[in-house]
């Protein structure tokens, strides 16, 4: 049985972007379709469609994180601060691995709005020095979720 990291980093090198792949891996234990999954979270890729600001991988942790700690219908706002507490360790997690959580500074300012940024990117089929960060925002982002149940 593959673990949550692989299922992840194969959607990823798939051509899924960090978001999905997180939440793709998932998926089973949150009982979301698998296509759901990835639908929800095309948005997100790319620092959130290419603008490069909080990094996909965290946004699709928050994503996990919400649908397995967040406020539902009758619930107290308890449940959001909980919530909340979570998403900070992740994002605080992230910051102190990787040196931030946003993309275009993971990116070492890869520019992904342009042609030339995308190009480069793109690169080596999305494992060359400029992807290792994704890589590993993935890979961090697949642990912090798991283990903030």
């Amino acid at each position: 049985m593959k673990t949550k990291e692989e299922i992840a980093l194969a959607k990823f090198n798939e051509g899924y972007n960090c978001a999905q792949s997180v939440l793709y891996a998932y998926a089973d234990e949150l009982n979301i379709d698998k296509d759901f999954a990835l639908r929800l979270t095309t948005g997100f890729g790319a620092g959130m469609a290419r603008h490069q600001e909080v990094c996909g991988a965290v946004s699709g942790g928050v994503i996990v994180l919400s649908l397995k700690n967040g406020r539902g219908e009758n619930q107290g706002k308890e449940a959001t601060e909980a919530t909340y507490a979570k998403i900070r360790n992740l994002t605080s997690e992230i910051q102190a691995k990787r040196g931030s959580y946003l993309c275009r500074e993971l990116l070492h300012n890869c520019d992904l709005t342009t042609a030339e940024g995308q190009a480069l990117y793109k690169k080596n089929d999305y494992f060359n020095e400029i992807c290792k960060p994704c890589i590993s925002c993935v890979i961090n982002a697949i642990e912090e979720s798991g283990a903030l149940k």
